[in-house]
């Protein structure tokens, strides 16, 4: 059976490991920690692991070619036999949702986030799993580029913590009872 491919968007390196735009690399690592694994192997330009849920072999995987062009890693990730655009879920975050709200969907555009449209663009599909993460301000940004990429706020961390966590037990509901039933559970 086809393993899933769970995919988090971020840029590598120390300088983004906090940032907005990292939340799907936050979340990979929250679902590692949760899965007792490590995001560590190299292979196509990402950092991969391998866990179960619920005797569901789940690949994590943290594309390392920095958002905009993480659509060729993930091109590549899909070409082993095993893996499938069916069983893809990818992680992202969102600057048109709430910060604090979460979206599962079984496909759909790329919204503006550039990480998605790589993929898609590589992919040439729009017919994959995501969960996309609120990091939308209550104020108007001026900067769309500029805030993605700084650190999240401390007075987010509560509620950053708390939607990471939603969004783990998101992606596992989707492993486990299909994306409709996470939809209708989480959105």
């Amino acid at each position: 059976m086809d393993s899933w491919l769970i995919v988090g968007l971020g840029n590598p390196g120390p300088e983004y490991a906090k940032t907005r735009h990292n939340a799907g690399f936050m979340l990979v690592d929250l679902l590692a920690s949760r899965l007792q694994t490590q995001v560590k192997r190299d292979e196509c330009r990402s950092l991969i692991g391998r866990a179960e849920i619920d005797n569901q072999i789940v690949e994590l995987a943290k594309p390392q070619t920095y958002m905009n062009l993480c659509g060729e890693a993930l091109n590549c990730l899909l070409a082993k036999d095993e893996r499938s655009v069916e069983r893809l879920i990818v992680i992202s975050d969102d600057l048109a949702l709430p910060f604090g709200s979460i979206r599962v969907r079984p496909k759909g555009t790329h919204g503006g986030q550039n990480g998605l449209r790589s993929i898609i663009d590589c992919l040439k599909t729009q017919e994959f799993t995501r969960l996309r993460i609120g990091i939308q301000p209550e104020h108007l940004v001026r900067d769309a580029t500029k805030f993605v990429l700084e650190n999240f706020a401390r007075g987010e961390a509560e509620t950053l913590e708390k939607i990471l966590d939603e969004s783990a037990d998101a992606v596992r509901a989707i492993v486990i009872d299909g994306v409709d039933a996470a939809m209708a559970k989480f959105n």
